[in-house]
């Protein structure tokens, strides 16, 4: 899939041209880099291009004296590389991997080698446009947000604050993303979300509703410890390429077997020791499988399991059923291969456990991810160094965007949206609780989960009777999302033309812009990339990272947190919103957002990075090490890096971050940890505290609940408080005041003192007795290939969800799978990102990969007569259908087609090409994947079901 063609005719790369003559026409990436900076002309480029190996940026010569480093973070993948941009006189002219980062240690994938060309491409949004008589026409920012503006208090006055959706984004910064909650909240509504929802919510939900947080738990530079990999529906090897040398060194240190386990042979795969073909959607089987075998054996850590895990006894009854030949009926796994897995995993403690979107976006994901939890609780491996559950997430900051409440259903920091939580995020806004309410339609809307972005165009077309809020969705914002990144296309162009307003911020128009046959009512406005702006991002392993601001905004860009201003001005709550955040002329200063989330987020940890210990982390990267991520000497000695949350108290506190969640070896104060007492105390009178287990240092050295004052009292130990904690305690609840709502930090400070951990000390939930499936089960997918297995594994009856009614029985009980007989699923690819508007503009990257295409086995590509790279169409169970490239491969098993979902700008056979305001379209266009996919959304969450559904290909 890698032809460049041209009027049929084979051609060399554009690069390759340019270095045509020069050693022999190679190109190593030094050059490239070199090459991708500068503005001068090809000819005088090649004459000075060094062809020496890649090396570390150091001091120039002496006509290069004026270049100046400027450290960034990568805005692809979580793993959070840094990138050094070198500047000439204001201007990026180059760029070089960071080298002193633990993360990327000196190196960059395909994209991150190329963000220079994200941040200056040509392909951008330069002014703001609005359509009019169906053309585009360019406008004044002023004349943007005024109309806008006017629009939404239009529909605010006439149909309500939730008649408005804020869609929020992945790619903001920390502070930018914070805002964008905050900025909803002062709107009066939580019809809010970011592509979290649509990516990792299932494990949010799954794992903290586990054992207490909802993230990664170890690190990728953790690995180095593993001594076995189990990777299931994850392929960092393309998603995240650079988190690919962390498992590699794992593997060769310690001849680690990695284990792989996809329903296709990716380039992950190709690394692995024991790679698991399994059908698609068949996850909790696969891991009941695994654990037949370890409960069999008597393999299980009895141990841990007796002092740290609650419910085991009941999951031991679900996995008995799950013999080696049910397994192999449901998941097409041999019985022997699953056995040799579980035997791998229980002779080589700790392992690590990975997994990403494959493993996510199911219908009953929340399932799946709970079941990889509890294959490691089984075998004692959390909360061990080289152990863990390592969730890789797919954005620069989703991480950080989902801890700071970018989501329907919550405030910053999981605070929920009961009265208390509003009234803790009014006491850190410095406004009265009423103000608030008053901004919502009712009580009871502000405390109810609104619609989720998988979901927001049900929301505008569902009728009226059918949705519980007071009137349908009229407006939209897309601040930082692309569309084909969800299911069910069709019926999200419906919605979009349905609407009164639909506006698109970002640097680069997504697949919204023309994905719609709208003539007037559609807003694109230029937002600067991130590195136009600064602040702090989230890295997977919830390390926080500050990025430098590069460059001023080119064009007529604007900063997300200006553009959040302007609105907030023109809907008239700006004074409120921003009451004790410093405005520089339109511009909020990011520092004061960092701050005020450091005063209010105490219940993960968000309250010791202030700006200032995150600069110094990042000044002084070449003083932690590599694999523990400590800092040995220097500035921040005994810190680990990015104070990875939760990092406790003040910054004055100094608390070092937490680098392995629940990790008993270490003290509380030196990033120990328990599993989270978030449950309650017991249930059904079964004990639900640790018994036995306690950190190192303890002074209770057992289980216990979460602090309040009254339990300090209790101990004793309120009178380590200072007289203005006590104040401050007593202004909040008096003895009911807990360590999530004490402003002063004073209930953390003082337990940590005595070696406990805040939130309590608990067991982990492997039955959670609040879900729809509170032992994790196997459910068949909504669209089914295999009906006998149905009636023994079926899905959930009907229901209502986030405002909406929702469907499951009525649609698995219909049988499309004789008119369409090809599983299909979806992934990533190393050259492109989300929605691919970005990379699909960048002309490095667009010269990798220039068709979108569909994987298919030979033995069906054979059977439907289609050949390799001919164009054949995809035919969804819903009436859509998409034109593609087919590439035949054994890749993928029979009866498993694969798509990349990161192409757009085709609909249904056709180029939109035309449709793009002039010079802003993508390079490389092509069908997206997601037009063809259906409904299905998880039980817990509403994510999108992506990873199994069905389809009939055919040849064009």
């Amino acid at each position: 899939m890698l032809t460049k063609k041209a009027k049929g005719a084979a051609k060399s790369s554009r690069l390759s041209k340019a270095a045509a003559g020069v050693a022999g026409g190679a190109l190593d990436r030094r050059s490239f880099l070199k090459r991708s900076g500068l503005t001068i002309g090809g000819a005088a480029a090649a004459s000075t291009m060094d062809f020496g190996m890649v090396r570390q940026a150091s001091a120039q010569a002496t006509a290069e004296a004026k270049v100046e480093i400027r450290k960034s973070v990568c805005t692809h993948c979580s793993v959070g590389c840094t990138v050094l941009a070198e500047m000439r006189d204001g201007v990026w002219v180059g760029q070089e991997p960071g080298w002193d980062s633990p993360f990327n240690l000196g190196t960059h994938c395909a994209k991150g080698a190329s963000v220079r060309e994200h941040a200056h491409g040509e392909r951008r949004l330069k002014t703001p446009v609005k359509k009019e008589g169906g053309k585009w026409k360019q406008v004044s920012w002023e004349q943007a947000i005024n109309e806008i503006g006017d629009k939404l208090l239009e529909i605010r006055e006439q149909s309500g604050p939730d008649s408005v959706y804020w869609l929020g984004s992945a790619k903001h910064s920390n502070e930018q993303s914070y805002l964008f909650r905050k900025f909803a909240a002062f709107w009066g509504s939580n019809n809010v979300d970011h592509q979290a929802r649509i990516c990792h919510s299932t494990t949010v939900a799954g794992v903290a509703n586990t054992w207490g947080y909802g993230a990664m738990t170890n690190s990728y530079n953790d690995i180095h410890n593993s001594r076995a990999i189990f990777l299931i529906g994850g392929n960092p090897a393309e998603a995240h390429p650079v988190s690919m040398q962390h498992l590699l060194k794992a593997k060769e240190q310690n001849n680690a077997p990695l284990i792989v386990c996809d329903p296709r042979f990716t380039r992950t795969a190709a690394h692995a020791d024991e790679y698991v073909r399994f059908r698609p959607g068949t996850d909790v089987a696969l891991i009941w499988g695994i654990l037949w075998h370890v409960f069999e054996n008597g393999w299980e850590d009895k141990a841990y399991i007796r002092q740290r895990v609650w419910g085991m006894d009941q999951i031991r009854e679900e996995v008995r059923q799950w013999t080696p030949d049910e397994c192999e009926r449901v998941t097409g796994v041999p019985g022997s291969q699953v056995e040799r897995v579980a035997r791998t995993l229980a002779n080589n403690r700790p392992f690590t456990i990975i997994w990403c979107m494959g493993g996510t976006q199911h219908h009953s994901a929340n399932n799946n991810t709970r079941a990889y939890c509890v294959l490691g609780l089984a075998l004692g491996v959390i909360g061990q160094e080289g152990g863990g559950a390592n969730i890789f997430r797919g954005h620069d900051n989703v991480q950080g965007a989902t801890d700071l409440g970018v989501l329907c259903h919550t405030l910053p920091g999981y605070y929920g949206l009961s009265e208390g939580a509003w009234k803790h995020w009014a006491r850190v806004w410095d406004v009265d609780y009423e103000y608030l309410l008053n901004r919502f339609q009712s009580k009871e809307l502000m405390e109810s989960a609104g619609v989720p972005v998988s979901r927001w165009f049900d929301l505008a077309l569902e009728d009226k009777d059918n949705i519980d809020q007071p009137d349908n969705l009229r407006a939209m914002i897309f601040d930082g999302h692309a569309p084909n990144s969800q299911t069910r296309l069709p019926d999200m162009k419906k919605a979009m033309e349905k609407l009164d307003v639909l506006v698109v911020i970002d640097p680069y128009p997504t697949m919204t812009a023309v994905m719609q046959d709208r003539t007037d009512g559609v807003y694109l406005l230029p937002a600067a990339t991130q590195f136009e702006t600064y602040g702090s991002v989230t890295a997977s392993n919830r390390s926080l990272q500050w990025r430098d601001k590069v460059f001023e905004p080119l064009f007529e860009s604007r900063p997300d947190q200006e553009i959040l201003y302007l609105l907030a001005e023109k809907l008239g709550f700006a004074d409120e919103c921003f009451k004790n955040i410093q405005i520089n002329g339109k511009e909020p200063l990011v520092e004061d957002l960092t701050r005020e989330f450091n005063r209010g987020m105490w219940t993960i940890g968000y309250t010791g990075q202030s700006p200032e210990r995150l600069k110094m982390h990042m000044v002084n990267q070449h003083t932690f090490n590599r694999t523990t991520l400590r800092a040995l000497g220097g500035p921040a000695d005994g810190d680990y890096y990015g104070l990875p949350w939760p990092c406790w108290g003040n910054a004055e506190m100094k608390h070092p971050g937490t680098p392995v969640l629940y990790d008993t070896s270490k003290p509380v104060a030196e990033g120990g940890l328990c599993f989270r007492a978030r449950f309650g105390v017991e249930r059904n009178g079964d004990n639900l505290l640790a018994e036995g287990s306690y950190p190192v240092a303890s002074e209770i050295r057992d289980g216990y609940p979460e602090f309040t004052m009254a339990m300090l009292k209790k101990l004793g130990w309120d009178k380590d408080l200072t007289e203005d904690e006590r104040a401050s305690i007593e202004a909040v609840a008096g003895d009911k005041t807990n360590w999530k709502t004490d402003l002063s930090g004073g209930i953390q400070r003082v337990a940590i003192k005595h070696g406990c951990a805040p939130f309590g000390n608990a067991k982990a939930r492997a039955v959670v007795w609040n879900f729809p499936d509170p032992v994790p089960i196997h459910r068949e997918p909504l669209y089914a290939p295999k009906r006998d297995l149905v009636a023994d594994y079926p899905t959930y009856e009907d229901r209502r969800m986030y405002r909406l009614p929702i469907l499951y029985r009525s649609i698995q009980e219909k049988d499309y799978s004789g008119d369409f007989p090809l599983i299909l699923t979806s992934g990533r690819l190393v050259e492109y990102e989300g929605g691919g508007e970005e990379t699909r503009s960048n002309p490095w990257l667009a010269e990798l990969q220039q068709d979108m295409f569909i994987e298919i086995h030979p033995y069906d590509a054979n059977t439907l007569g289609a050949k390799d790279g001919q164009m054949v169409w995809v035919h969804s169970p819903e009436g859509a259908r998409i034109k593609v490239k087919a590439l035949v491969t054994e890749r993928v098993g029979r009866g498993v087609v694969f798509m990349p979902f990161h192409f757009g700008g085709w609909w249904m056979g056709e180029s939109q090409r035309d449709k793009y305001p002039k010079g802003t379209d993508p390079y490389v266009l092509g069908e997206a994947s997601n037009t063809a996919q259906t409904y299905g959304y998880d039980s817990v969450t509403n994510m999108q079901e992506t990873k199994t559904t069905l389809c009939r290909v055919e040849a064009a």
